[in-house]
């Protein structure tokens, strides 16, 4: 095996480690939204419990003030995640120039080999019926 394609191989490899990473980002990120949905969801369901009884609403005020600590933990590490998706997708679309570029590089060495090939099998063609002309003079 030629050094071109183990760099090709290397690169694809390395792209598929960056796009495993990247989907662990998006995943991540999915579960973050998807608490962030769920807080919401019970900030709703606190609210009608407390409009349903008035000593549950005592204790709203203290309710809201947690939940909004919460969704701005959750909002803060959405955004860490999203700048964390953004510097893989940055990673991911490097990678993939990268092992663009050592394809064309294996792609032309094997352009360069066929075309030296195909002058020497052309060359020898030559040289047989040069042959064959001087033995039938």
């Amino acid at each position: 095996m030629s050094w071109r394609r183990s760099l090709v191989k290397l690169a694809g490899f390395q792209v598929e480690e960056l796009r495993k990473r990247l989907a662990e980002v998006m995943e991540r990120k999915a579960e973050a939204e998807m608490r962030l949905a769920f807080l919401h969801a019970e900030a709703q369901a606190e609210s009608l419990r407390a409009a349903a009884d008035a000593e549950a609403g005592w204790y709203r005020m203290g309710y809201l003030d947690n939940w909004r600590v919460r969704r701005d933990a959750i909002l803060a590490e959405i955004a860490a995640i999203a700048a964390e998706e953004a510097g893989a997708r940055d990673a991911l679309a490097d990678a993939f120039a990268e092992q663009k570029k050592f394809e064309q590089v294996e792609d032309s060495h094997l352009q360069q080999v066929r075309k030296t090939a195909q002058k020497l099998e052309n060359a020898a063609y030559d040289e047989l019926g040069s042959r064959r002309a001087a033995a039938g003079r």
